[in-house]
């Protein structure tokens, strides 16, 4: 009988931040003037005035992007890039390191539960999750080279030839040019901004339809910044627009408002999910039958072996599984499975009307969309078939020299004999307060 072949192990786990801005996971790390940025969108922080200008100037981009690099005892190197920077650094090498060296990279489950389980006292969603999902992302970047496969192969296959895709921009009329499927454009003004704000929402919708004529689809992004009430109302106002979905209206906490705004327009289409983490924060959103789709980060809610469970639970209620951005690592999922009809493609040109790699200058080869779709041989090359460009590496400041704690202590701080102290409740405290201690 044949005896199964001995498979590499983890040899070693390196982080990096990416320095400067343009490259990388982060998406909103880019130079001033980008459309992602700097144009009127509303967000949880647009009810004050002076957090409206600017995404930057409440601290979108304030993490940064980091990359992981994992390698194998055969010296075949996995990675992947993601947000957080420094801090995500820190957590890959202080907590997460300890399950993965040695590690059989195949068990990606349970990596991922040791790694989430071990957070759980002060992680669960947020940044350790999305460290956890580059982390992810890295294992099966190294599985795939290993194997000699591109990850879809690995995940279940095909199931279809091609990925269409829709654009996020600020210029549906670009989109529709370039070959995209539909537009989705983000939301300028807030609650706050009362009624003038409303108008203006509904005056910036009704330019749009009328920019791209009455039946090609376009979608608004609402990123966290409504409430029931003023969503019910917008989109009661924008009925004659054809509004193919509403997205992430509400704050990702607020997942009862889904089934009042879906009660309330029962025939229109909302999506969320950008911001939710782990399969246990996507249970709510899909049991309780109020979203047409759900639009899961595969860089944030625990990486391809999360999504993979996310993706089961939402084909059991017939939901569409529809990724956040994430380039090419939504690509290998979006094709290998069966409730994925479409995936996102976010403008990543400064004014949004040419298609840009979605992490910038970091890989040489990221595949990205022609005519608005991709194909199947787009993403046939091992693991998820990018190249780390050489000229960003320059780039990639190692985790080492933030991790090295200095071994010269600090001088300890000059004391004065306190004589005559006396102690109280076990500290010792100067002649004075002794004193009144005692009386």
């Amino acid at each position: 009988m044949a005896s199964v072949k001995a498979f590499p192990t983890i040899k070693s786990i390196r982080s990096f931040v990416i320095g400067g801005v343009g490259s990388g996971g982060d998406y909103h790390n880019v130079k001033g003037g980008h459309w992602l940025i700097d144009s009127p969108i509303s967000t949880p922080c647009s009810r004050w005035e002076k957090y409206r200008a600017s995404r930057t100037s409440w601290g979108i981009n304030v993490l940064g992007s980091f990359f992981v690099e994992i390698e194998a005892s055969d010296g075949t190197v996995g990675f992947a890039t993601g947000f957080g920077g420094p801090p995500a650094c820190w957590l890959v090498h202080q907590h997460f390191e300890r399950f993965l060296i040695g590690a059989d990279p195949r068990n990606t489950n349970h990596l991922f539960e040791q790694m989430y389980r071990a957070s759980m006292f002060y992680g669960r969603k947020g940044l350790p999750v999305a460290v956890i999902s580059v982390i992810d992302l890295a294992l099966w970047d190294l599985l795939g080279k290993i194997r000699g496969e591109p990850v879809y192969k690995l995940i279940g296959g095909n199931t279809k030839d091609r990925i269409d895709l829709y654009c996020t921009g600020p210029d549906p009329p670009a989109a529709k040019e370039m070959g995209f499927w539909g537009a989705k454009v983000p939301l300028p003004y807030c609650p706050e901004e009362g009624h003038v704000g409303l108008k203006k929402n509904v005056e910036f919708l009704r330019k749009h339809r009328e920019s791209v004529g009455p039946d090609f689809p376009l979608m608004v992004d609402c990123y966290m910044s409504l409430n029931v009430s003023y969503t019910i109302e917008i989109a009661k106002a924008c009925e004659d627009l054809n509004i193919n979905w509403w997205e992430e209206c509400l704050s990702p906490d607020d997942t009862d408002g889904f089934e009042q705004i879906k009660r309330a327009h029962p025939t229109l289409k909302f999506t969320t999910g950008e911001h939710e983490y782990s399969r246990y924060g996507f249970r709510k959103l899909i049991e309780g039958r109020n979203l047409d789709i759900i639009q899961p980060d595969v860089m944030w809610l625990g990486g391809m072996t999360e999504l993979l469970r996310v993706a089961a639970m939402a084909a059991a209620y017939d939901i569409p599984v529809v990724p956040h951005a994430s380039g090419p690592y939504s690509y290998h999922f979006v094709i290998s499975q069966p409730n994925t009809p479409f995936q996102e493609y976010l403008a990543n040109s400064p004014d949004g009307k040419s298609v840009l790699p979605v992490f910038g200058d970091l890989f040489l080869d990221e595949p990205i969309p022609t005519n608005g779709f991709l194909t199947a041989a787009d993403l046939d090359k091992p693991g998820f078939g990018l190249t780390l460009n050489p000229a960003a590496r320059a780039k990639l400041i190692p985790s080492t020299y933030l991790l090295t704690i200095p071994t010269n202590s600090l001088p300890a701080p000059a004391t004065e004999e306190r004589k005559g102290a006396n102690g109280v409740n076990g500290h010792h405290v100067d002649g004075d307060l002794a004193a009144k201690a005692k009386a």
